[in-house]
């Protein structure tokens, strides 16, 4: 093999020793689709953790959050989240514009401490694309309501590639408060917009 085809993986692999264990991971542990237990640990979360990079590979990492069930399972091959107003930036949206890849990590902080990798290529519908389609899970048809004044601008479909386990070692198992969920607020003083203070800072 020229070492031009081996991937920045292979090569730290083979840096750090870590080639066997490795590929009895990859083995062990990684599918190309969603099978029952993930789609079922989906369902549960109330959270996820997206990474998008553009054309050039500038990344991004953003959170999204919803009720349980708010990125729903399709199929073992698909899944699907909403888009809600933000700050206008749309930095996820616009990478996937230029660059479908994404990668979608899990964590149940309330239970079982056990984390889900997915990784796949993302395409943006509009509302109206997921209104047409057929026999969709209770949980978007829900999404699909109005929050707080607010309905999804768009939503992401992504078709999964890669699906593995986070391991739970280092994962804290914390403990559910109350808190009022103000979906799609602009009150300056809900979203602690300013939180770092960074209004009056000086620009260049």
């Amino acid at each position: 093999m020229n070492r031009s085809d081996i991937s920045g993986e292979q090569r730290a692999q083979e840096q750090f020793g870590t080639t066997n264990r490795a590929a009895a991971f990859q083995a062990n542990q990684v599918l190309d689709h969603l099978n029952g237990p993930m789609q079922q640990f989906i369902a549960r979360q109330e959270m996820a953790f997206i990474a998008t990079a553009s054309a050039s590979g500038a990344c991004d990492c953003s959170f999204r959050a919803g009720t349980r069930g708010f990125v729903a399972v399709l199929d073992e091959k698909t899944l699907v989240y909403p888009e809600y107003r933000g700050n206008g930036v749309l930095a996820s949206v616009g990478n996937i514009m230029e660059n479908p890849h994404i990668g979608m990590i899990f964590l149940d902080y309330y239970l079982t401490t056990m984390g889900l990798h997915v990784n796949g290529k993302a395409h943006i519908l509009t509302p109206g694309e997921m209104e047409g389609m057929p026999h969709l899970p209770a949980g978007i048809l829900e999404s699909m309501q109005i929050k707080g004044g607010r309905r999804p601008e768009a939503w992401i479909l992504v078709n999964v590639e890669e699906a593995y386990v986070h391991c739970s070692k280092h994962v804290p198992l914390m403990k559910r408060l109350d808190k009022h969920i103000a979906w799609g607020s602009d009150d300056e003083f809900v979203k602690g917009g300013d939180y770092f203070r960074v209004k009056k800072e000086p620009r260049g």
